[in-house]
């Protein structure tokens, strides 16, 4: 009897409606944001310090400072020994041809003095003469004219001056020694003598009476 009634109550269990599950309730939100306001901006990261230049990099920059000194420096001290070494060369040249100079005067003075321009001497002078001029022109010697040129006290040394009805006044006469450039540069001057023009005509002294004269003229 007892089971029948359990077989009832379980009939009649499975028989009761079941209640419909209520939904839960979602937790109210904290903080609600606005659709409107835009988001924060990220704030930027600090930039690192450049790091230190190391030891190397130091000494390597003042290597190449020392290295860019010292090729400034040779330059300067290779131009100035070319330029000593020609001055040195110009200078030696300069006292050589002074040295010779005088000879090819001799020559010049003796061809000018020579009685007989045909002699065979002379002559033989004077291809002498030649030759010496041409070996010295080599060295780039080159003699200039003086006579009938104007005085230029740049290149001519005047030792006397007469007058010269066929000359211009201040304009070379004679020229007693020649004068040589030596590269462009004057080496030696021309002695010279330079013209003062036609003579001026002498004027006419006054006659001078005796005192006795005169004492004479008045008795």
């Amino acid at each position: 009897m007892n089971r029948k009634k359990n077989h009832d109550h379980h009939e009649h269990a499975d028989a009761m409606p079941t209640e419909p599950a209520v939904p839960a309730t979602p937790p109210a939100a904290t903080a609600a944001t606005p659709a409107s306001q835009p988001p924060p901006a990220p704030t930027p990261e600090p930039v690192p310090p450049a790091p230190a230049s190391s030891p190397i990099e130091a000494e390597l920059a003042a290597c190449k400072d020392r290295h860019l000194r010292l090729q400034a420096d040779f330059d300067n001290f290779r131009k100035r020994q070319t330029r000593d070494r020609e001055d040195y060369a110009r200078r030696s040249t300069e006292a050589l041809m002074l040295e010779l100079l005088p000879v090819l005067d001799h020559l010049e003075l003796a061809l000018s003095n020579a009685p007989n321009k045909a002699d065979p001497l002379a002559t033989g002078v004077r291809m002498v003469a030649d030759q010496f001029l041409s070996a010295l022109a080599r060295f780039d010697l080159k003699p200039f004219p003086s006579a009938g040129e104007r005085f230029d006290p740049a290149r001519h040394e005047a030792v006397s001056e007469l007058a010269s009805a066929d000359v211009p006044a201040h304009h070379v006469l004679h020229q007693l020694r020649g004068g040589y450039m030596l590269g462009g540069r004057l080496l030696r001057p021309a002695q010279v003598i330079i013209s003062g023009g036609p003579a001026k005509p002498a004027v006419p002294e006054a006659p001078v009476c005796d005192a006795a004269e005169e004492k004479n003229e008045d008795k």
